[in-house]
């Protein structure tokens, strides 16, 4: 229903009216936010002046991002009396789990019964119980970096990857490292390292590399 407003200015009697929008999403607790400004939770009754538009976002930790763009009659199309957002699970963070385990260099000592030979055997044994690619492999340094992993969600795709590097030789110490990033869009290239960011979060089937190491190496 419009409702007109009642405004004067320099004695001139000026007639303007607004529309409403009834914003509402699935998540009473959801966060809506108006050309960047926090509104509402839940739900939200936007006045658009027929002239502007206005940017909607409804957002949640660990839910899919939504959001739409309304306009005033002159603007663009008639808005809608209602606009209402199903919210659904960010399905990267239903497959992964924070931790403090992802970009950070582990130290892990490795069992002196084991021969430098029997020790890198060990760890490409491990390595390949996760991935598919190593891109490089030197026995002679003690370095491994194998290639991204990739996968695509929703919202999200998520890169990851595992580095070996030698830290001492006496006793032989190995540093093991495992990237774990996100671009924050689906579909990114796997190539576009601009669009990665460090994520504090690793897939599930990551989530025991650094304790597999740690127990396999150093076992007696």
């Amino acid at each position: 229903m419009r409702k007109f407003l009642f405004l004067t200015a320099l004695g001139i009697s000026i007639f303007a009216w607004a529309q409403k929008t009834t914003i509402s999403a699935s998540e009473n607790d959801a966060r809506i936010v108006v050309n960047g400004q926090l509104v509402g939770t839940g739900s939200y009754v936007l006045k658009t002046d027929k002239n502007e538009c206005y940017n909607v976002k409804v957002q949640k930790v660990s839910f899919l991002k939504y959001e739409a763009t309304v306009c005033g009659k002159k603007a663009g199309p008639e808005p809608p009396k209602t606009i209402f957002f199903d919210m659904k699970k960010d399905d990267s963070e239903e497959a992964s789990v924070k931790t403090d385990q992802a970009n950070i260099d582990f130290e892990i000592e490795v069992n002196k019964n084991l021969s430098p030979t029997e020790a890198w055997k060990l760890t490409t044994q491990i390595v390949t119980d996760y991935f598919d690619a190593i891109e490089v492999s030197d026995k002679e340094t003690s370095y491994l970096r194998t290639a991204w992993s990739v996968q695509s969600f929703s919202q999200n795709t998520i890169r990851t990857r595992l580095i070996i590097k030698l830290s001492k030789s006496d006793p032989l110490t190995f540093k093991v490292k495992l990237n774990s990033e996100f671009s924050g869009s689906s579909g990114s290239s796997v190539k576009a390292d601009e669009q990665f960011h460090e994520w504090d979060r690793i897939l599930r089937k990551y989530k025991n590399v650094i304790s597999d190491f740690s127990t396999r190496l150093s076992a007696k």
